[in-house]
C-alpha cells in the first residue's frame, strides 16, 4: 500500500483523547446541534458507563494500530462534552498550538492545563496562541470541529455558524497560514449544520463530503474544484450517510500506514465502492461509539490530532 511508504502531514501519528466518567448529551448544545439525540429517558449511570467503556476500547484499538494515544480521564460532572477535545485546542506542524473560545458556557471548563503541559513536555512546542479571551466579546471558533483543515494545501474549510466567527477565523488563518474557505450548509430539513467536521473529512488522497448539504451552486463547485486540484478523489456522501456520521472521520498514521478512524455506524452506512476508494490509500478502522454519538459527535470529534514533533 502506498500509505505504508510515505507519511503525510495530513495524518497525525498521535492523538489526545478524554475518557469521561459522567458523560451525557449536553442540553445546552442541543439547541443548534441537529445530530444530537435526547437521552433523558435513559439511566444516566448506564449511559456514563457505556461511554467510558467506548472510549477505553477505542483507545486500545488505536494503539493496536500503532497510534500514540494520550488518554486523560475526566471525573467531573460539569463537563458533559469533554469527550470531544478537538473543539478546544489544535496542534500544528512547526510547534504551534491554538486554544479556542467555545460557544456553550458549559463547554469552556473542558480546557485543561494538564493536556497542554503534556504537549509541552512530550513534543516540541514553540508557541501557544490563546483565543479564549474573546469569549466575553461573543467571538467563538470551535477548533477542528468548526474548521476542517487541509494541512497540505493550507486551506481552512468552515461552515458558517455561531460556532465559527468570521473575524476570529481570519485571525486564526493569519496566525497559522491557512486560506479561509467559508460556505453555508444545511440538512434536508433546512437546519444549518453546526460543525464542518460532520460533513467533511480531508484525507491525503481523498475527501469525504456532504456535497448536497453545501448551499450555493457556485460556491460548491469552487470547493469541489479545489479538492480536485490537489489530486484528491472526491467521495460524495448522501444526507443519510452524513446523519450516520460517515463524514466525521479522521485520517491517522498507523504502524503499517495510514488508517481512517470512523465509527462502526459510519462504516456500515458507506457503499462498497466508497469503501474501496478509501481503502486504496488508508485502512478503515471502525470504532464502536454508539453512546457517544448520542451527543451529536462521533470519532473525529473524539480525537485531537497531535501534529507536533516529539522531543
Amino acid at each position: 500500500m502506498e500509505a505504508r511508504r510515505h507519511r503525510s502531514v495530513q495524518a497525525p501519528g498521535a492523538v489526545v483523547m478524554i475518557r469521561p466518567w459522567h458523560f451525557r448529551p449536553n442540553s445546552e448544545t442541543a439547541e443548534d446541534n441537529a445530530f444530537q439525540r435526547d437521552a433523558s429517558h435513559l439511566d444516566r449511570g448506564s449511559v456514563a458507563r457505556a461511554a467510558h467503556d467506548e472510549v477505553t476500547q477505542a483507545a486500545k484499538a488505536l494503539e493496536a494500530a500503532g497510534l500514540r494515544v494520550h488518554l486523560f480521564d475526566d471525573e467531573t460532572e460539569a463537563t458533559p462534552d469533554s469527550v470531544f477535545p478537538n473543539n478546544w485546542f489544535s496542534t500544528h506542524p512547526g510547534g504551534h498550538v491554538a486554544i479556542y473560545p467555545m460557544f456553550a458556557e458549559t463547554r469552556r471548563a473542558e480546557r485543561r492545563a494538564d493536556v497542554i503541559a503534556l504537549l509541552k513536555r512530550e513534543y516540541r512546542v514553540q508557541d501557544i496562541v490563546d483565543y479564549t479571551g474573546l469569549e466575553p466579546d461573543g467571538l467563538f471558533l470551535e477548533g477542528t470541529g468548526a474548521m476542517v483543515l487541509d494541512h497540505i494545501d493550507r486551506v481552512a474549510y468552515v461552515v458558517r455558524s455561531n460556532r465559527a466567527d468570521p473575524i476570529l477565523l481570519e485571525r486564526f488563518c493569519s496566525h497559522f497560514n491557512y486560506e479561509p474557505m467559508v460556505f453555508d450548509a444545511h440538512d434536508a430539513r433546512g437546519v444549518p449544520v453546526y460543525h464542518t467536521n460532520v460533513l467533511m473529512c480531508i484525507a491525503t488522497k481523498f475527501v469525504l463530503v456532504g456535497r448536497d448539504m453545501m448551499a450555493g451552486d457556485a460556491r460548491r463547485a469552487h470547493i469541489l474544484e479545489r479538492f480536485e486540484e490537489t489530486g484528491r478523489q472526491v467521495i460524495a456522501l448522501s444526507n443519510a450517510q452524513i446523519a450516520d456520521f460517515a463524514g466525521n472521520a479522521i485520517e491517522l498514521q498507523g504502524r503499517e500506514g495510514r488508517v481512517l478512524a470512523l465509527s462502526a455506524r459510519a462504516l456500515s452506512a458507506l457503499r462498497s465502492d466508497q469503501r474501496a476508494a478509501m481503502e486504496r490509500s488508508a485502512r478503515l478502522l471502525p470504532l464502536e461509539v454508539p453512546t457517544i454519538e448520542m451527543a451529536g459527535g462521533s470519532v473525529r470529534c473524539m480525537l485531537a490530532g497531535v501534529h507536533l514533533s516529539r522531543r
